[in-house]
């Protein structure tokens, strides 16, 4: 089981870039960027590439409305020449709320999108030929009647340092999901719950995987979520503190009435009432009491945080639920945070 944490920007980002090189040497496997609506992803997973040596460099997501199929190729091209090799592109659709109100492009087709943007990345990387794609979604070359007409099929200049660069997908929905088994190599669900994923996301991820190449190798699933050795008291202070006002946060204002995958998630998981409750307290500005209503199960089952039996306990959930990438959060000073990183390489070894 690989061990991957997403950076954390907090004292700067030579001070983040820092914590990434040391974190490396800790055994740190992955490092995901994030982008949302802050500054571009890509910029600092280059920085760092130049700073890090081993630690796999990953997009945490871009957003797959903001770039062309072909930039998103050219970007994970470039990180992974900048690194050695060493790039993940991990894509997502983000949501109407981001895509529209701040980039202003219409939220339209995200599986039609997904599907064809990795295609046309997988062609771009390998190189084989010119590229064209006659998907309805993005042509290539732009077909007579749109645009000028002198659009021509091209080639990536230089070769990739490699053919094939891993795509996660972050997915939830269940039609979303079955695509990620199909095509991607990775998936990035948030708020997994071990004891409820072969119900939950089960079927589609055996519809997808019916249908995956047998090109591709199994499916990665990067999961996890808050690590930290505590005892019972403690560890339910840190949820309190870290997690539940987060849950809330998605839970309940991560997008409108019936447009929160999130929400519908937890709904899925048979917390119908507590999921409705929490988005209206929410949506209300009645956040604090939206994040008392967060299940407490929920929080304790999705996250690695008490004594070391139970940590050691939730790693093998989560690897009975087919996760091979534990996605953790790590919190306290850097000499704390480097320990856990250490104890989490052993105990999940």
């Amino acid at each position: 089981m690989q061990i991957s944490t997403t950076l954390s920007y907090a004292g700067g980002f030579e001070e983040s870039a820092r914590r990434v090189a040391d974190l490396e040497r800790a055994g740190l496997d992955l490092v995901w960027v994030a982008e949302a609506y802050g500054l571009d992803a890509p910029t600092f997973m280059g920085y760092l590439a130049a700073v890090t040596e081993r630690v796999q460099i990953g997009s945490g997501i871009l957003p797959l409305y903001t770039r062309t199929p072909t930039l998103l190729a050219m970007t994970a091209a470039g990180v992974d020449a900048l690194s050695g090799g060493r790039a993940v592109l991990g894509l997502g659709a983000s949501g109407p709320q981001v895509i529209e109100g701040w980039h202003g492009v219409p939220y339209d087709k995200p599986l039609a999108r997904t599907r064809e943007i990795v295609d046309i990345c997988r062609k771009v990387w390998a190189r084989e030929d010119v590229l064209t794609n006659d998907g309805p979604m993005y042509p290539l070359p732009l077909p007579e009647g749109q645009g000028t007409g002198l659009g021509r099929a091209l080639k990536i200049i230089g070769r990739p340092v490699r053919p094939r660069i891993p795509i996660y997908v972050a997915a939830l929905g269940e039609r979303n999901v079955a695509m990620t088994a199909e095509i991607a190599d990775g998936w990035l669900p948030l708020f997994f719950l071990p004891e409820r994923a072969g119900e939950v996301f089960g079927p589609a991820l055996a519809d997808g995987a019916a249908r995956r190449s047998p090109d591709l190798e199994p499916l990665a699933i990067c999961a996890g979520g808050l690590a930290a050795v505590a005892e019972p008291d403690e560890a339910a202070k840190l949820l309190d503190a870290f997690s539940r006002p987060m849950a809330a946060l998605y839970i309940g204002g991560m997008g409108a009435k019936g447009r929160n995958f999130y929400n519908a998630l937890v709904r899925r998981y048979g917390y119908e009432q507590e999921a409705e409750q929490i988005q209206d307290l929410y949506l209300s500005g009645r956040k604090d009491e939206a994040a008392a209503l967060v299940p407490d199960d929920l929080l304790r089952l999705s996250n690695l945080c008490g004594p070391e039996s139970f940590i050691r306990e939730r790693i093998a959930a989560f690897r009975e639920a087919g996760v091979n990438v534990l996605n953790v959060t790590t919190f306290g000073s850097p000499e704390d945070q480097l320990k856990m990183i250490e104890r989490l390489k052993d105990w999940s070894g």
